[in-house]
Formats: C-alpha cells, sequence, structure tokens
C-alpha cells in the first residue's frame, strides 16, 4: 500500500499568502550554544503551508478549527485532475459527485510548489462560486486544492469560502499533490488542535493511501 505524503512543508521560504504573517523559525536552544537541549521557535499564520479552514475562518460565531469532526478528515477521497488551460474550476469540471464525501483539486497550481522561492503566486487556479454551490448542494464534507486558496485572488465577497463554510465543508488548502494521480484513495488530514479566540485554522499534515 503505498502512502502519498501530500503536505507542503512549513519552511522560511513557503510561499505565504499575500497579507498573512511571515514564517520565522528559530533556534531557541542549541547543543551548538550550550543549552541543554535543540529546541526550535516557529512563528507562522495560521493558514501557512497545508493547512485547514474552519468555518469560523469566514464566518464568525460558527464552529472552530478544534472542533471539527475528524469523521470529515478521515476517508475516502477524490482526486480530480484539472486541465492546465483552466484557470477557474466551474461545476462542469466537477464529475460526478454521486456518492462522494470529499473531492481535492490537481490544478497546474502543482507546478508552483517546485521554485518556492518565487513567492505567492495571484494567477492561481480557484473553485468558483459557482462550483462551490454545486458542491455544498451534493453534500460534500471535504473540498480541497492544491495551493492556498480556494477563492480567486481578490475577491471582494469571498463568496466560495462562505458558500462551502456555511454548511460545514472542511476546507483544506496547500495540499500538494504533484506525486499523485487522479482516483480515489483514502486521506487523512489533522490539523493541529489549537485553541485560540478565533479558531479559524490550523497548519494540517495530509496524507493519502492507496485503496486497495
Amino acid at each position: 500500500m503505498k502512502i502519498y505524503d501530500i503536505t507542503f512543508p512549513i519552511s522560511e521560504n513557503v510561499p505565504v499568502y499575500e497579507g498573512d504573517p511571515n514564517v520565522e523559525i528559530t533556534v531557541a536552544s542549541s547543543f551548538a550554544k550550550g543549552d541543554h537541549a535543540n529546541v526550535t521557535q516557529l512563528c507562522c499564520g495560521a493558514h501557512t503551508a497545508t493547512h485547514v479552514d474552519a468555518p469560523n475562518h469566514f464566518i464568525d460565531g460558527t464552529r472552530k478549527v478544534h472542533e471539527l469532526e475528524l469523521e470529515k478528515l478521515i476517508g475516502v477521497a477524490r482526486v480530480v485532475e484539472i486541465d492546465d488551460a483552466i484557470t477557474a474550476i466551474e461545476p462542469e469540471h466537477l464529475g460526478n459527485l454521486e456518492t462522494l464525501e470529499r473531492i481535492l483539486f490537481k490544478t497546474r497550481n502543482s507546478t508552483f510548489w517546485n521554485t518556492p522561492e518565487k513567492g505567492f503566486r495571484k494567477d492561481f487556479t480557484y473553485i468558483s462560486p459557482a462550483a462551490a454551490r454545486v458542491l455544498a448542494d451534493a453534500g460534500i464534507k471535504l473540498v480541497g486544492i492544491d495551493y492556498l486558496s480556494v477563492e480567486k485572488f481578490g475577491s471582494a465577497d469571498f463568496a466560495t469560502h462562505i458558500t462551502l463554510l456555511e454548511k460545514e465543508i472542511v476546507i483544506i488548502e496547500g495540499l500538494d499533490l504533484r506525486e499523485v494521480s487522479a482516483g480515489d484513495y483514502e486521506l487523512v488530514c489533522l490539523p493541529l488542535k489549537i485553541i485560540s479566540e478565533t479558531g479559524d485554522g490550523a497548519p494540517a499534515r495530509a496524507i493519502l493511501r492507496e485503496i486497495i
């Protein structure tokens, strides 16, 4: 059974969504400095690299990241590959959603991970509000994409996020699907159990396992 690590690592050169906190990784203590242990200090935003959005990210007063149901984050997921010519995922690109609970989109965004040193890309492929509505109406529990947002950059109304999150659909952003082919897999995605005032999201470790 092959396991794919679809988590993009957190580092100081990881692209960060415009306006989000930059990543700072420093050595708090180390053997090299004469300390008794190596300890790293990590500072970053909750939506860094591969991460999960909770409903409270865009809908105040709703479910926070530590309250998400694990049942949504673990289970069969379909990877749908979107043609490189497509920059907006529309309803006609979704395929058959019958009996489907989790869907992950592999797009031209995946190639962006090859050159993280170039920084954040604004021209990423996103999920249109119309496609988000179809996914929400189909009873999907989880939606993932291979860059830092499901929403078109510069959106004024955040309709894609709100359409999904108001139905408490878990959103995974920043997936690394470069080595994964289209098809069905078992997904395990576990966001850090962070308790905070807003609880809007958390970095996550995500894997796919082949289904035998």
